[in-house]
């Protein structure tokens, strides 16, 4: 199939679906690749090296949809709700699209989409299952998210990480904490350590324990029943209004004792859990930094700001909202390979080929097909919307 990569649209986006690189494994998968002129120059990849591997450049974003039997791109409409309903014109029935499209928080838009009758592809919807990690956009994005986020807070805190031994006395290391031990969280743990700051971790789910301290972080207990806080996807539950106040008993004393919190608590398609009151930004030492992951869906700080920096008593707030697009070049990187193997997934011969019975990677990341939202889960959550 004829395979396009158009210019991501989304404000302050510097990703590409794909790279140079990219190209050839698509080749020989059967498929042919263009590439909108300037796709991938603010990643840092140029346009001649896209030829050199073989990509046709196309200049014109709507002739890019109109030779391409399938669309790669980074954030797709859903998640670009602004810029990418200009691109719904350009689509045709039997179009394939496979980007994220963030469908558990814009059903509404998964609709929309439908009514173009393509068959679409959310990336964030891959089972969380060994067969799919090397099609994982998400853990493959906050990788480079808790790598950043580190990285902006030692910029900012008015000390350096590590100890030092100096003929002017010894100097102490931060003390970092860092909230949820996912990808993002345990990318985060391993930076900070590399800096040489002292760390500590928390996350509901007890069997990271290990994880966390593999990389040389400091668990940060709390007991538990097993299996209370982990549902079947892998992802932290919601918890009730008992174990909120033993939590935020415990976050108290922690986060007054670190100088550097980030946090990076999320439920997919949910608002983000808050953990950070400001009572507890009150309780911190002056020079503190906040860096909020979950800044986008809510945040998991209470005076967190998408977007902005915000300094109360003192404590410094950041909420980013698309770290892994300030680290272009890798993320980019990172995020073709999956796009690669889901291609290979998807075809055989350079042709689509779906098995949605059998095969629960075709079936969870299928979107839309046939003019209709044919993913459980998002299907559930328009029916609830238009009740």
């Amino acid at each position: 199939m004829k395979i396009g990569v158009p210019t991501e649209t989304f404000p302050g986006e510097r990703r590409v679906a794909l790279i140079p690189d990219s190209v050839p494994p698509l080749v020989k998968q059967g498929h042919s690749v263009s590439v909108q002129a300037g796709a991938g120059s603010e990643a840092g990849y140029a346009d001649a090296a896209y030829q050199e591997k073989g990509a046709t450049l196309v200049v014109d974003r709507k002739e890019l949809f109109a030779v391409s039997d399938a669309i790669l791109q980074v954030r797709g409409y859903g998640n670009n709700a602004g810029n990418g309903r200009a691109d719904l014109d350009g689509m045709r029935e039997g179009q394939i699209v496979v980007a994220m499209f963030d469908p558990l928080s814009a059903p509404q838009l998964a609709a929309e989409l439908a009514d173009r009758k393509v068959i679409s592809f959310s990336m964030e919807l891959m089972p969380r299952i060994t067969r799919a990690q090397s099609m994982d956009v998400l853990s493959s994005q906050a990788t480079v998210a808790g790598y950043k986020a580190v990285l902006l807070a030692a910029g900012l805190a008015p000390r350096m990480f590590p100890m030092f031994m100096t003929a002017a006395g010894t100097i102490s290391p931060a003390h970092v904490f860092i909230v949820g031990a996912g990808v993002a969280g345990l990318q985060a743990i391993a930076t900070a350590k590399r800096l040489g700051a002292v760390v500590q971790a928390y996350d509901v789910r007890p069997a990271v324990k290990e994880q966390i301290e593999s990389l040389g972080g400091k668990f940060v207990e709390m007991e538990l029943e097993a299996g209370a806080a982990e549902d079947k996807g892998g992802y932290a539950k919601e918890m009730g209004e008992e174990f909120i106040r033993k939590q935020r008993k415990l976050m108290t004393k922690v986060v007054a004792t670190n100088h550097i919190v980030i946090t990076t608590a999320a439920i997919p398609g949910r608002q983000s859990p808050v953990l950070v009151t400001a009572d507890m930004v009150k309780g911190m030492m002056p020079g503190s930094i906040i860096v909020d992951l979950a800044a986008e869906r809510g945040g998991n700080c209470e005076l967190t700001r998408v977007d902005e920096t915000v300094v109360v008593n003192d404590v410094t707030i950041l909420g980013p909202a698309n770290l892994p697009a300030t680290v272009p070049f890798h993320a980019s990187q990172m995020y073709a390979k999956n796009l690669v193997t889901f291609m290979k997934e998807i075809s055989k011969d350079g042709a689509l080929a779906l098995d949605v019975e059998n095969n629960e990677v075709h079936r969870d990341t299928l979107l839309t097909r046939d003019g209709a939202v044919v993913q459980a889960r998002v299907k559930e959550l328009l029916a609830a919307a238009t009740a």
